[in-house]
């Protein structure tokens, strides 16, 4: 009796401890389900642990973020930099062709009205080479024998006289200035038609000789080409008188004339050819 007893009282307590981890289990999942926003002790504790650690981790992944994201963006935008600056660049330089090509046309185009206006037959030429040196004063033109250019054409600008070709090739052709020691273009003083014979000085001027002591002219006066010679048709402008000096005892001024086209500067010339 007293062992069925002891059996009967065992199988008692194992319902009972069977039936309380029921009930705790149950009481969890309540109170997982419905309990109160605030954390439990342990909970608090756990995470005033756990906290420093974490937010170190955080702080550390959101560095490291940071930096690749920063690194991305810069090689990002290094990359359109560079592609901005060779845009950029293309475009400078064909605004630069443009802008290049506008001034050409324009210089040319003062020629050709300069060519209509006086009816004169004519080829337009670019300046190629020069040869300037203290003794001779000499262009290159890109026009030669195939365009119709030979020795002894005027060439000329709107503004003036150039000089006269020396020496033509079928395609290059050279021509000296007026400013040429060499160079001799008979003229006259456009107002009081007193003529005289323009040489060049060499240093970018031209004198006029043979100017009688007796002839009357003044600084700013118009010198232009007599007809004579054979080279130069009458009428081009040589230039303006900028010095004269009046010799008490010789029978010639000396008259100091500025060429009217800017010999300096020249990138394109007319060669005026024969009728």
């Amino acid at each position: 009796m007293s062992k069925v007893f002891n059996r009967a009282s065992a199988g008692k307590k194992n319902v009972i401890i069977l039936a309380s981890i029921i009930l705790a289990c149950f009481a969890l999942m309540t109170v997982n389900i419905k309990r109160s926003p605030k954390p439990f002790f342990l909970e608090s504790v756990f995470i005033w642990i756990i906290s420093p650690a974490q937010n170190l981790f955080t702080e550390m992944a959101d560095s490291a973020a940071s930096v690749v994201n920063h690194y991305l963006l810069t090689a990002d935008v290094s990359r359109e930099n560079e592609a901005l600056k060779k845009k950029i660049g293309a475009l400078l330089k064909e605004n630069n062709a443009l802008t290049e090509k506008a001034l050409r046309q324009k210089r040319v185009g003062s020629l050709v009205d300069y060519q209509k206006k006086t009816g004169a037959k004519a080829v337009v030429a670019d300046i190629v080479g020069r040869d300037a040196t203290q003794w001779s004063k000499m262009i290159f033109i890109n026009k030669g024998t195939r365009h119709g250019v030979v020795e002894n054409l005027p060439v000329v600008t709107d503004r003036g006289v150039v000089g006269h070709i020396i020496q033509a090739s079928s395609k290059v052709s050279k021509a000296l200035l007026i400013i040429d020691s060499r160079s001799a273009v008979d003229s006259l003083f456009q107002d009081s038609r007193v003529t005289g014979v323009v040489v060049g000085a060499g240093d970018g001027m031209c004198k006029m000789k043979f100017v009688p002591v007796g002839a009357d002219m003044k600084i700013g006066d118009r010198v232009i080409s007599s007809g004579l010679g054979g080279i130069y048709p009458k009428g081009l402008m040589v230039g303006t008188v900028t010095r004269l000096i009046k010799s008490k005892e010789g029978l010639f001024q000396e008259v100091t004339i500025k060429p009217g086209a800017d010999l300096s500067r020249l990138e394109e010339v007319l060669v005026l050819l024969p009728e």
